[in-house]
């Protein structure tokens, strides 16, 4: 049976009512209902930092209004909101928001990471030369200059090879290419997504790596000063080759081998190391082949969307229970169950503007699923990878195994049909209905 995480803390006799957390969250974060579910469940304040208006009246929780491009000033009403009533912990919820949650925590005297460490746990190009240096395993990668002729630049690429943005998340923008045809369209079609992106080095550069094979893992976990525990290791059994990266299946307990397992642990605690970080959630990905694992990010926050919930099978607890206790300074004791468990994320498999998803239901009466959830509304236009990064909903499994939560999954997915009308633009269509 699932342990209710708020009547373990009760029974621990682990104090949370009344403290007080603050959440960094950017405008229409999809992680910050997780965290108000969470938070509300074990009976924490929470005050929400966000640059949107709507972020902050959409969920009925204290906000306070910020701007990530101002620190300063941000600051400044982090400090008078504290004043009022001081934080015990500050999270950041993505990647855009890390850097300022981290420096909202320094300013409040409360553990935290330091500035580089989660620049580069942010910045793909920034990690990829400070783990080389480090002596972490990493692939070999060109950084791309976009202001700059592209040519004498891609002289020594080798193929297959992966491009990708240094600060976009999601998979989006992450695209292979076989030849150097391939490479120069998806440099142009990555750098097309660049326009909207505010800081200039990010928005001016591109990573180019050499193309790994193998299977690929995703790992959370949490670090207290700087020892990694971890959380849970995702098998990804879908071959993830390209030519983009969507993800889709997530199962656990992973199936791989025991002495694997450690390696992977290994490495992403030195990857750790090798950053500096040192408090607070991680996330992450994981190649594996007879090289041995290769660390493809680490990022300084847990993974998004409502994945988070398979980790109530691996601990009793779900993942933004979990980060809001650690920020309290909590360890909770965590509870494994038997079998396995999964979560299949819906893809966007095609443009348009979505009618309906279908078969529902049947998805619903598959045995092992618990729930299926579809986070998108009819009149919501689709777009696909690589410029798209979100998702059509998520499918939860539990069953006796990881393997059979996985036939599970894959049994549900196959009952639903998503409706997707065409797309007009400027009088032009841009899909078809499928």
């Amino acid at each position: 049976m699932v342990v209710d995480a708020a009547a373990a803390v009760v029974a621990a006799g682990v104090a949370v009512a009344k403290q007080r957390v603050l959440l960094v969250a950017p405008r229409d974060s999809y992680r910050t209902a997780p965290y108000i579910a969470a938070a509300r469940k074990l009976g924490v304040d929470l005050l929400i930092a966000s640059e949107g208006k709507h972020t902050l009246c959409g969920h009925d929780v204290p906000g306070v209004q910020v701007d990530l491009r101002d620190t300063s000033a941000s600051l400044q009403a982090i400090l008078t909101a504290a004043q009022a009533q001081p934080f015990l912990g500050v999270i950041g919820t993505d990647d855009a928001s890390t850097e300022f949650a981290m420096q909202a925590s320094m300013r409040l005297q409360l553990p935290h990471n330091p500035l580089l460490s989660v620049r580069l746990a942010r910045r793909k190009d920034l990690a990829r030369t400070h783990l080389e240096r480090a002596g972490v395993p990493v692939p070999r990668h060109w950084k791309i200059d976009l202001t700059r002729p592209l040519a004498p630049q891609l002289t020594h690429v080798i193929f297959p090879c992966v491009a990708k943005p240094v600060a976009l998340s999601a998979s989006r923008g992450v695209i292979r290419a076989d030849d150097r045809v391939q490479l120069e369209k998806a440099i142009g079609r990555i750098n097309s997504m660049l326009t909207d992106v505010t800081e200039r080095e990010e928005r001016e550069t591109l990573l180019i790596e050499e193309f790994i094979a193998g299977t690929e893992v995703a790992v959370e976990g949490l670090l207290r000063d700087g020892h990694l525990e971890i959380l849970a290791i995702f098998d990804k059994p879908d071959p993830l080759d390209g030519p983009f990266f969507e993800e889709t299946y997530y199962t656990t307990p992973s199936r791989h081998a025991p002495d694997v397992l450690a390696q992977i642990t290994s490495r992403v605690a030195e990857t750790c190391a090798a950053y500096g970080l040192r408090e607070g959630p991680i996330h992450a990905e994981c190649r594996i082949n007879h090289a041995g694992v290769w660390i493809l990010e680490v990022a300084a926050r847990s993974i998004g969307g409502l994945c988070g919930r398979l980790l109530r099978f691996g601990t009793g607890y779900g993942l933004e229970e979990l980060v809001l206790l650690h920020a309290l300074g909590q360890r909770p004791d965590t509870q494994r169950e038997a079998g396995g468990a999964g979560v299949l994320m819906i893809p966007t498999t095609q443009a348009g503007i979505l009618r309906r998803v279908e078969g529902v239901l049947a998805a619903q009466r598959v045995p092992y699923i618990e729930e299926v959830v579809i986070d998108v509304r009819e009149g919501y236009e689709l777009v696909p990878l690589p410029e798209g990064s979100s998702y059509l909903g998520f499918v939860f499994a539990h069953a006796p195994s990881s393997a059979e939560a996985e036939a599970a999954l894959r049994e549900a997915h196959a009952c639903l049909r998503v409706v997707v009308a065409p797309l007009w633009k400027g009088g032009v269509v841009h899909a078809v209905a499928s």
